[in-house]
């Protein structure tokens, strides 16, 4: 035990003293609470205010087009070579012109600019004159735009958990979206730091610096050592990414705490004075809470989330273990990363296979796929964390862990018959036949 610490140790301190621990480690959270602190800058601050001239020649349209923060509609009475001048004058971002006819034929519009308007300016007007239209021609046929929006019906269901402990407020949304984030960490994980396990023993073998360790520390020592010691390396990348995370996400919502409301509040009554201009369909299906922070909050409080975290971490640290297992075991049969790649796709499919099925496991998390690969210890990793957020029966998850750790332990003993013969190994070329001699290789 006390060379494995001593193992673990030296793989550990190796690791976050690299450069490229540190610089991943502090830039990742950099990079991405930057991205999308400039994505909402962009979206929110960035958009300059633009000047839009109507002339109207059908007086249709008349207080139709409202001014908003980006666009500020400038109404005229005028000829049409006269505004054409007046844009030019006035240099106004666009000027929409709406014939007489535009009834009979709404293709006359003309939106004259000195270079092209934006996309989502033109789709605006457009738009705009659409259903000005529409509303005239459905008051000439007596019906009216509030019959139409209250015949258009929204149903927004409420799911609830019937458990020993009574009714509770359930959500599907965030239970599919927690289980895919933790299934896809776990399926990142897996292959980050297996590869790095088995790329250390392989530089290793090829420095002929593991000849020296050997000599001092068994290979199954040193094999266990190593791939703890990886782990730690992970779960200290992990917990450092979290920390930072936070701490910058404040920071930046802090910075552009200008830009947004930062009372609850002030949220909520924003989105109350909106409603007071939507149609009585929209006001129905959106009859439950108006704040978009505590539906989220709500859905994500509906979940158990001390389950979700523990099983996180105890199918983080048994993936990982049952796979960097079989990584050193093919860094220690090779003597080159080239030679890697013949064993690699044996051990990469089960996790491949295992990420491809989670997609159909959300659609159904208590089918028989579901349930089949959440006991396999190859694919229970991703797959029982696709399920938990849904609602797992506490005897699969018991048995789903057991059968890991066992996983776990046999994939260890047969790595650790292949690394005691393979670590040593030079200058041949291993088959899939000669690692089964060595599995079975009593000397």
């Amino acid at each position: 035990m006390r060379n494995i610490l001593l193992v673990l140790k030296r793989e550990y301190m190796v690791r976050v003293k690299k450069k490229s621990f540190l610089i991943m480690t502090f830039l990742a959270p950099l990079l991405f609470v930057g991205f999308y602190a400039t994505v909402i800058w962009v979206a929110v601050g960035s958009v300059e205010s633009k000047n839009v001239q109507v002339l109207d020649q059908s007086g249709l349209f008349t207080g139709q087009f409202q001014n908003s923060k980006t666009i500020n509609f400038q109404y005229l009475n005028m000829s049409l070579d006269s505004a054409k001048a007046s844009l030019k004058a006035t240099k106004s971002t666009a000027l929409v012109y709406i014939p007489e006819n535009v009834m009979d034929n709404p293709k006359n519009v003309k939106i004259y600019a000195p270079k092209n308007v934006s996309l989502e300016l033109q789709s605006d007007i457009e738009k705009t004159i659409e259903k000005q239209i529409e509303n005239i021609k459905l008051t000439e046929a007596g019906i009216t735009r509030r019959v139409l929006e209250d015949s258009r019906i929204n149903v927004d269901s409420q799911t609830i958990s019937l458990s020993e402990e009574g009714e509770k407020s359930s959500s599907s949304g965030a239970a599919t979206a927690i289980g895919g984030i933790c299934a896809f960490l776990i399926y990142i994980s897996v292959f980050v730091y297996g590869t790095q396990v088995m790329r250390g023993v392989t530089e290793e073998k090829t420095s002929r610096i593991v000849e020296v360790i050997i000599s001092s520390v068994k290979p199954f020592q040193l094999m266990m050592g190593k791939i703890i010691g990886v782990a730690l390396v992970g779960l200290t990348q992990f917990v450092l990414w979290i920390l930072l995370t936070v701490a910058l996400t404040s920071a930046a919502g802090a910075m552009l705490g200008d830009q947004f409301p930062k009372d609850p509040k002030q949220i909520e009554q924003q989105f109350n004075d909106l409603n007071k201009n939507m149609p009585a369909s929209a006001l129905k299906a959106n009859s439950g809470p108006q704040n978009p922070v505590s539906e989220v909050l709500s859905a994500v409080n509906s979940l158990n989330l001390p389950l979700i975290i523990s099983c996180f971490l105890f199918y983080f640290l048994g993936g990982y273990l049952l796979y960097s297992a079989l990584f050193g075991a093919v860094g220690a049969a090779v003597d080159n990363d080239a030679d890697t790649q013949q064993f690699m796709l044996p051990i990469t499919l089960p996790i491949i296979f295992s990420f491809v099925f989670a997609q159909f496991v959300l659609r159904d998390p208590d089918g028989s796929l579901a349930f089949w690969t959440s006991i396999i210890p190859f694919t229970s990793p991703i797959i029982m964390m696709v399920r938990i957020p849904f609602g797992v029966p506490a005897w699969q998850i018991a048995l789903s862990m057991v059968l890991l750790v066992l996983g776990f332990m046999g994939t260890t003993w047969l790595a650790a018959r292949i690394y005691r013969i393979g670590i040593l190994m030079y200058g041949k070329k291993v088959s899939y036949k000669e690692l089964a001699k060595w599995v079975f290789y009593r000397g």
